[in-house]
């Protein structure tokens, strides 16, 4: 008996399995594949909010070891911008770091807080009553545990048992992207590369050294089987339509396809099932954002499941993972449609572009984008109060040290100003840290395991008020 069985290995899956075990809960990873990823060397972003997450857990200095720093200006759209002034975090890069990299980081941190990881083992179906979940594997294994959460990717086996609506717009384009070799001399490369995106946004060919390049071409036809990668030829054939010539592209380290598909689930959840990552929503991959917004609906999700199997969830707070991440997933649906419309070769689109362009130079237009892209622009819905509420608190300055080197744990957190306030009551769920120094101008914020800012003020009261509405009934003392 398991309290959570998780449908996929992923950054989503192993992310939600980490945050999950830090509360104690019984985690079963349950992934299809047999063995971690190798070959697929794809480069992935990770965006100001995921460093932010993954500086709250003590895992960035690992990821910065393995990955590239690169500026976030131009992550929209891909035109060519200087990182905004005023992004309100320590953090204003991107780091690039290749994607079995980054899941075997999280899947690592995850077997280390004690989950269980079961390779080679897809989920095939599953029947869920009023106690629990009964999953069911592909070699006929039968298993039981309270909740099951799919994060088993854009082609979700979870999601489809499930039956729940998954409306959106199928793909009417095709990408290749790839990384290989070529023959061709750099500079001849780049200057054609320079020729073709004025007018093509998405063609792309970047040096990687050795003679490696990465390869994204955007392709008329749309492939009837996406699980079915391009071979070499295809993306000869693409950079002759396109450029003329193939540049002499040989030997692939991976090719890969995307489409445009863009696609928001109906329901996060539906009884004790529940979506997270590529399952809950797909989308073109303009900006890079992904990855990023499947590791953030596992720290939403993580906390509130954990309270949930604990025991003292409150009523609605794990309605609330929905509700709050839903609107976040529609957001960035509707911003990649936008990038993706601004690549468009079209005259329209083009003059749209270049219009826009010009906008950019405003900072503020530049600066809203990018918080877009990187997700520290959302506010979720709390209720009536200061611009504050509802948001992320950066990591700020504290008498000692950081703040977000006290959210390890991923518990809640009051940091007070007054000296005066209690969480008693609630210690078991919420730490207390009174610093007058802290670099915070108001008298005292309650967080909540995700670094957002449950409450402001300084009357106790009103503070246990909200102890109570996000982390249940206080303990008999």
């Amino acid at each position: 008996m398991f309290d959570v069985i998780i449908a996929g290995c992923g950054p989503t899956g192993a992310m939600l399995a980490a945050e999950l075990r830090l509360h104690d809960v019984r985690v079963l990873v349950a992934e299809k594949e047999p063995e971690p990823a190798s070959s697929f060397v794809r480069i992935v972003s990770l965006h100001i909010r995921s460093l932010e997450i993954l500086a709250m857990r003590g895992l960035l200095d690992r990821f910065l070891e393995h990955g590239r720093q690169r500026p976030v200006g131009g992550a929209f759209a891909a035109i060519p911008k200087p990182t905004p002034g005023g992004l309100d975090s320590a953090f204003t890069s991107l780091l690039g770091i290749r994607q079995p990299t980054a899941e075997h980081l999280l899947a690592d941190h995850a077997i280390t807080l004690g989950a269980q990881i079961r390779r080679g083992a897809a989920v095939a179906g599953f029947e869920q009553d009023d106690e629990g979940v009964t999953v069911e594997l592909a070699d006929g294994e039968r298993l039981r545990s309270r909740y099951l959460v799919g994060c088993d990717g854009a082609r979700s086996t979870v999601r489809k048992l499930l039956g729940v609506g998954f409306p959106g717009e199928p793909s009417r384009n095709d990408t290749l992207m790839g990384e290989m070799k070529a023959d061709a001399p750099e500079s001849e490369i780049a200057a054609k590369v320079e020729e073709i995106r004025k007018t093509t946004n998405l063609f792309h060919l970047g040096h990687f050294g050795d003679g490696v390049y990465r390869v994204i071409i955007p392709c008329p036809e749309v492939s009837e089987d996406r699980t079915e990668p391009p071979t070499i030829e295809d993306f000869r054939r693409e950079l002759r339509a396109i450029a003329g010539t193939d540049f002499g592209v040989h030997s692939p380290g991976w090719l890969s396809r995307f489409g445009d598909s863009t696609r928001l689930v109906e329901r996060y959840r539906t009884g004790r099932v529940l979506l997270a990552g590529d399952a809950a929503h797909v989308h073109p991959p303009a900006g890079g954002q992904g990855l990023n917004l499947g590791v953030q609906d596992a720290v939403n999700l993580g906390w509130k499941l954990a309270a949930q199997v604990r025991g003292w969830a409150p009523e609605t707070l794990l309605d609330s993972y929905h509700a709050e991440r839903h609107p976040v997933a529609a957001d960035v649906l509707d911003n990649t449609r936008a990038q993706v419309q601004l690549s468009s070769p079209e005259p329209g689109a083009q003059a749209v572009r270049r219009l826009l362009t010009e906008l950019m130079d405003i900072n503020e237009v530049n600066r809203r984008l990018i918080e877009k892209i990187t997700a520290i622009g959302i506010r979720y819905d709390f209720g009536e109060g200061p611009d504050l509420l509802g948001r992320r608190l950066p990591d700020i300055d504290l008498a000692q040290g950081r703040l977000y080197d006290r959210m390890d744990q991923g518990r809640g957190l009051l940091l007070d100003r007054t000296g005066r306030l209690a969480v008693d009551g609630w210690s078991d769920r919420v730490d207390l840290l009174a610093d007058p120094l802290a670099a915070l101008d108001v008298p005292a914020v309650l967080l909540r395991p995700d670094g957002h800012v449950a409450w402001i003020g300084e009357q106790q009261q009103d503070l246990n008020d909200h102890l109570a509405r996000w982390f249940g009934k206080p303990f008999a003392s």
